[in-house]
């Protein structure tokens, strides 16, 4: 089966690749020539990946999904939330966000927060959504090289080392969007 992940996150591509069957051939954006800058502009993630779901659909013609993920912090009421990835404003920069979330915390002590991942399918005609949550904390300071986005600063529950400090194994067993691409696998493999 061929499916597009609307993505244009390397990152991503590969670590949901790893996740799903062999018998998943998935094709990024730029394997079927979409360069489109498809416009996130829905106020909650499941829109946004409706919004990039939907656009490669219904130009493009293939079955796909497409997510959104937002880190929420208790702290700051959900924030950066759906707007996790241009929370210091544009060019979106994950320093310059994760440079921001700290000094907006400096002052708190509730670090809380949880990433939640939407996923969005579209297959054969049918429209799906898959969610997936993981809890933790934001820590004071960046710790570990591996991962992207706020990885470096954010330590699961139950755990003691950052994302960022994980192999790409151990985060997607128990990340957000390992939740959620599970949910997904679970459904497809169901149909196959």
């Amino acid at each position: 089966m061929k499916l597009v992940f609307a993505t244009n996150n390397l990152n991503k591509l590969a670590e949901v690749q790893k996740m799903l069957p062999a018998s998943i051939e998935l094709l990024s954006l730029k394997d079927i020539n979409c360069f489109d800058d498809i416009e996130e502009t829905a106020a909650t993630l499941e829109g946004n990946a409706q919004i990039k779901a939907n656009h490669i659909t219904k130009k493009f013609g293939y079955n796909c999904f497409a997510d959104d993920t937002g880190l929420e912090v208790n702290a700051l009421n959900g924030a950066p939330g759906v707007y996790s990835a241009r929370y210091a404003g544009e060019p979106a920069n994950t320093e310059n966000n994760m440079q921001k979330l700290l000094s907006d915390l400096k002052n708190t002590s509730n670090r809380k927060a949880q990433f939640r991942t939407s996923i969005c399918l579209n297959l054969d005609g049918e429209q799906l959504l898959f969610n997936g949550i993981c809890k933790g904390e934001i820590l004071k300071s960046k710790q570990g090289e591996q991962g992207f986005g706020y990885d470096p600063i954010f330590k699961p529950e139950g755990y003691m080392k950052s994302f960022a400090e994980m192999t790409s194994e151990e985060k997607n067993a128990i990340s957000h969007r390992g939740r959620a691409i599970q949910k997904l696998v679970e459904y497809l493999n169901s149909i196959v």
